[in-house]
This record gives C-alpha cells, sequence and structure tokens, in this order.
C-alpha cells in the first residue's frame, strides 16, 4: 500500500544479508523490495524498476544446482549491481571465469581502487577497507568489462560495464564494516540509477492514510492490539484514516508487565480516536496455566487460550467490513534460498476461523521494515516508550517464569523487572542494549535480610547486545549500575533475596530461558 514512485529490485539468490541491503537502500530514500531469484523475467519487466541488485549467496556459481538468472536481465537496459556472489553471478553470465580462490578472505580487507572516475566510487578514497567473505572469486573479468578495484588476494574486487551499466563489487557494501560502503550504495542509487529519492515517512503516511480511507470507505475496520510496535502503529495509522469506524482489541491476559495493560489503554483512549475494547482475563489464564511446568506446555496453552478468546470477542465486532494486522514487511518476504517458495508463519499473519467474515484484511505496514515503522510511530504521536519497546516474547511472562505459574510469581517478576527496566533508562545506557529483562527461575536461596535468615526467590537479569538476534553477546552493564538493581531489587520487592547477572552468549544460550 502507498509504495513509492520509483522502486529498487533486491534479487535474492540465498544472502543472509538481503534484508540488510534493502534497508541500506531505504536508509537513501528509495523504496527496494525483495524478491527470490524463481522470479519471472516478464514480472520484474512490468514494475519499472529503477535498478536491480543482486545479492550474496552461499553458493558456487559453477555448480549448476546453484541458483541462476536468465542473462536476459541484463539486456534490460536497468542498472545492475552485482554484490559478492551476485558478482560472480554476473562474470557467469558474460563468459567471464570463476574460480575457487587460493587464498579464501573472510573480514576487513583493504582494496585499493584504481578507477577513481568510476561512479560506483565517487567521493570514496583510493585505499579503503571492506567486508570480504568469499572463497570463489573472479579470475577472469568478461569482455567489455573494466577492473576498477583489487585487494591483495583478489585481483577483481570490483569491476564494470559503464555502456551496459552493470557493476559489480565482491565485498559487502551493505555492512558497517565497510566504511564506505554506504557510500557506494549511495553512488549506485544515483549516480548510476538517477534515482530522485522519493521514499519519505512522511510522504508514507499521507499516502497510506489516504489509500486506507479509499479502501474502507463507511466500513468499520477490527484491529487485534497487542500493545507491541506493529499492531500499536498499525492502529495509529488506521485512527488517523478512520477514525471511530477502527475497533481495537486489546486482550490483557495478565501475563504483560508491571502496568503494561493500563499504559496501552491509556495511551490509545487519550491520543487516537478509536473504539477500544479491553478484555482482561489474567484469572482465566492462570487456571488454565495451573500445574503446566514445561515450556512448550505452557506456550500451547498461553497460545490456544489467547486464540479462543481474541476470536471470541472479535465474533462479537465482527460484521463485516476490515480486518486488520500489523504485519511488517519481513512478516512477508520469501527466502531465495534453496527452492523453498512457502513463507513462513509469523505471529503478526493472523489464521481467522472460517466461521468470521470480513470483506478483506488490510495491512498498513506490510511494505515497512521495523526501523521505518518506529520512524513511522513517532511522526504518528505514539509514546517513545511504545514505540521503541523492545522484543517481549508471545506468551509474554509465561516463558520467564521457570515451572509452574502463580499470581504471586507474576507480581513478583513485574515488580522486579520494573526495578530493572527504570534503573537501566536512568543510567542512560538503554539505547547501548538490544533487550534487557528479568527472569525468575524456580530456585530459592538462603539469605539474611534485618537479622533474620530468608529462605527465598533468586532474580536473573538478562541483558544482551545484538545486531540481527541470531547470535548475541551479553552486556558489559557497569558494575555500579548492576549494584543499584541488586539493591533496589532485594530493597523493594517482596520476596526476592538474590540477583544474579546471565552472562551466557547465543551461542550456546538463548537470549530467552524457555
Amino acid at each position: 500500500m502507498a509504495k513509492a514512485k520509483e522502486k529498487v529490485l533486491v534479487l535474492d539468490f540465498g544472502g543472509q544479508y538481503n534484508q540488510l541491503i534493502a534497508r541500506r537502500v531505504r536508509d537513501h530514500h528509495v523504496y527496494a523490495e525483495i524478491k527470490q531469484y524463481t522470479t519471472d523475467i516478464e514480472e520484474i519487466k512490468a514494475e519499472n524498476y529503477k535498478g536491480i541488485i543482486f545479492t550474496g549467496g552461499p553458493n558456487s556459481v559453477y555448480d549448476m544446482s546453484s541458483p541462476h538468472y536468465s542473462k536476459e536481465i541484463l539486456e534490460l537496459g536497468i542498472p545492475v549491481l552485482g554484490i559478492c556472489y551476485g558478482c560472480q553471478l554476473i562474470t557467469w553470465m558474460c563468459d567471464g571465469k570463476v574460480e575457487s580462490a587460493i587464498n579464501s578472505e573472510y573480514g576487513k580487507i583493504q582494496i585499493d581502487i584504481s578507477k577513481s572516475e568510476s561512479k560506483l566510487f565517487k567521493d570514496v578514497p583510493k585505499e579503503n577497507i571492506v567486508w570480504m567473505s568469499h572463497t570463489d572469486y573472479v579470475s577472469e573479468i568478461p569482455k567489455g568489462f573494466e577492473v576498477t578495484a583489487s585487494s591483495k588476494d583478489c585481483p577483481c574486487a570490483a569491476f564494470e560495464n559503464v555502456d551496459k551499466n552493470l557493476y559489480a563489487v565482491q565485498f559487502h557494501p551493505e555492512v558497517t564494516h565497510s566504511e564506505y560502503g554506504n557510500v557506494i550504495l549511495k553512488n549506485f542509487l544515483y549516480e548510476v540509477c538517477h534515482c530522485s529519492g522519493d521514499w519519505q515517512m512522511d510522504s508514507f503516511i499521507d499516502n497510506t492514510v489516504n489509500a486506507l480511507r479509499e479502501k474502507i470507505g463507511d466500513k468499520k475496520v477490527v484491529l487485534g492490539l497487542s500493545g507491541g510496535v506493529d499492531s500499536s502503529v498499525a492502529a495509529a495509522l488506521l485512527s488517523k484514516a478512520v477514525g471511530k469506524q477502527l475497533t481495537c482489541v486489546f486482550v490483557d491476559q495478565g501475563l504483560m508487565r508491571k502496568n503494561e495493560g493500563d499504559f496501552v489503554e491509556e495511551t490509545f483512549t487519550k491520543l487516537f480516536d478509536m473504539n477500544f475494547v479491553r478484555v482482561n482475563c489474567g484469572h482465566e489464564f492462570i487456571s488454565k496455566l495451573k500445574g503446566a511446568t514445561d515450556p512448550e506446555d505452557k506456550r500451547k496453552i498461553i497460545g490456544t487460550e489467547f486464540y479462543k478468546v481474541f476470536w471470541d470477542k472479535i465474533r462479537e465486532e465482527a460484521d463485516g467490513g476490515f480486518f486488520a494486522q500489523g504485519t511488517i514487511y519481513p512478516d512477508c518476504i520469501e527466502s531465495g534460498k534453496g527452492n523453498a517458495d512457502k513463507i513462513k508463519t509469523h505471529h503478526n499473519k493472523v489464521a481467522m476461523p472460517e466461521d468470521i467474515k470480513f470483506d478483506d484484511v488490510v495491512e498498513p505496514l506490510c511494505d515497512l521494515f521495523k526501523d521505518e515503522v518506529r520512524v513511522v510511530g513517532e511522526k504518528l504521536g505514539i509514546p517513545k516508550e511504545l514505540v521503541w519497546r523492545q522484543p517481549f516474547p508471545g506468551p509474554g511472562l509465561g516463558v520467564r517464569i521457570i515451572g509452574e505459574i502463580t499470581e504471586e510469581k507474576i507480581k513478583i517478576l513485574q515488580d522486579a523487572d520494573a526495578v530493572f527496566r527504570d534503573e537501566i533508562a536512568k543510567s542512560g545506557i538503554a539505547q547501548d542494549l538490544s533487550q534487557f529483562f528479568c527472569v525468575l527461575p524456580d530456585v530459592r536461596t538462603v539469605g539474611v535480610m534485618g537479622d533474620h535468615r530468608t529462605y527465598d526467590h533468586l532474580v536473573a537479569i538478562r541483558a544482551v547486545t545484538t545486531d540481527d538476534f541470531m547470535t548475541a553477546d551479553f552486556a558489559r552493564i557497569p558494575y555500579d549500575v548492576l549494584a543499584r538493581v541488586s539493591n533496589r531489587i532485594v530493597n523493594e520487592c517482596e520476596h526476592i533475596n538474590r540477583v544474579v547477572y546471565d552472562i551466557t552468549s547465543k551461542p550456546p544460550g538463548t537470549i530467552e530461558w524457555e
């Protein structure tokens, strides 16, 4: 919905950085979309792309079982940039030579630019550091191409055919380790593709609101509001578009952080024009969870009960009209790895019971990455603490309480987590942490408080830094901050007499405990 007028295609050949490439392009105010290498050439022709970027990938281009593409794509007159495997693919398509490298290159490597007047390297120093990750290399460039950069072990680190607007780089300009990678991508977009940069969040909001009004008309819209970033921003956009025609259903299962349910309700009833329906069902969830200790059992119980409560309420509200979801772009895109053609099931792609009928589904954020969703949220006036809300598991505190879940344990964990978050905020280091929270293990320890022996709960605190949540390192929180956190939790939170800090990285651990 409300796409930009100009766009660039990121053709995915199974690279781990496919989404990162698209995000970097969008940082330069050019809309980028990702499609698999299996996309038909006629579909690509019909989209009128300003440029095409071939991603990297783990395969060898001379292995015919690897992802390839029709040479016709290089003859469309659309500028192409090949990155890593994409660079080798252009070589293969144009009858150059790719071989297994004697010396593979991994990590930060210096390249030397041999053609300073290359459009791709405008404002890039002759010697600079890039991020390499390849075992194959281009040993002979195709006819009509010119080498523009090299490294110690890679004679063809970059090359181009200016007449055909074909550019190739063996390194990864999209990662932050490439010092001038951002400049190189910008040069491709503006110097080669001649983009104007019409992908702006302000225009996205205006265009999306107008598109929503046109599609919805005078009908009603129902949205499941979780209190997370995506559904909250979707709710704000829909409120701006259709006001009281929107009903948001918020299920508070009693497993949210301290006062979070009240905060969500206050935010959306005071700031936005909509019908807000809150379903308080914490006691019912606790009853269903009685005796359950296995993490997967708890997840299934919470998920099943949430599904039932949510759709029972939706049935009361459903009367034709539209069902809205906070689906974002990464929920929709397919993977270019192998021949998989199935989009993964995601929490934002809700399966609707067959007996509930809506005219259609609206997904106002389906073109946006998470960081773009946050920008839209801020521009729409959603409080910063909600817009920048950290990832929170679907089962909530149910998987941060080890063992059986009780109302007492929920309160203990909520209180400790609130103190931890408050101290991190006061310390000014919140922006340096990717995620931080408390866990209540089913462990009691001996303590001494006020000359009395205690035997009470241990609380673990967890904080990590990560770029992609696939791997993570424990955060080096200063000792004085840890000391304040521990002191406050033990003194202010009932039934806790010990605080420990989890210093396990991922792998071997995971970010959550269950």
